[in-house]
């Protein structure tokens, strides 16, 4: 059994599971659910919205964090758990690793994919690399 429990939680129905998979599987481990902000994601923006997107784009994402941190605080407390949450900035599953190696986290759990990128046949391209390249078990929720 783990000892803390790392969720990537961005609000799409895969993340939803994936935090229902460790509240349930890991009843009495502390859980922790990482967003991370993408800054590559804001050039998209940009390019799309023009400058006054690029003006805003930081405080938008801040506020998007917040609303998925709610989702999770919210789906965690329709099961009796408190957890934590936390937000990074940076490419998702760097951060995700990083985080979990800098918090004695031994346990990640992701969606196969998130809300955002190109769909792979399989995995998602930030879930495959957490995979390949983190230390601890992940577990992976299709």
């Amino acid at each position: 059994m783990p000892d803390n429990v790392l969720v990537a939680f961005d609000g799409s129905p895969l993340s939803e599971r994936a935090l229902t998979y460790a509240i349930e599987n890991f009843p009495d481990t502390p859980i922790t659910t990482i967003y991370v902000i993408n800054p590559t994601d804001s050039v998209i923006d940009v390019e799309a919205g023009g400058l006054p997107v690029a003006e805003d784009w930081y405080d938008n994402a801040k506020d998007r964090a917040t609303r998925i941190h709610t989702a999770a605080t919210n789906l965690a407390a329709e099961r009796d758990t408190e957890l934590d949450t936390v937000t990074e900035v940076g490419k998702p599953a760097r951060a995700i690793i990083e985080y979990a190696d800098d918090h004695d986290i031994d346990q990640i759990v992701m969606g196969s994919h998130g809300r955002s990128g190109i769909d792979r046949t399989l995995l998602g391209s930030v879930a495959e690399t957490v995979t390949r390249r983190a230390r601890i078990p992940v577990t992976i929720i299709s």
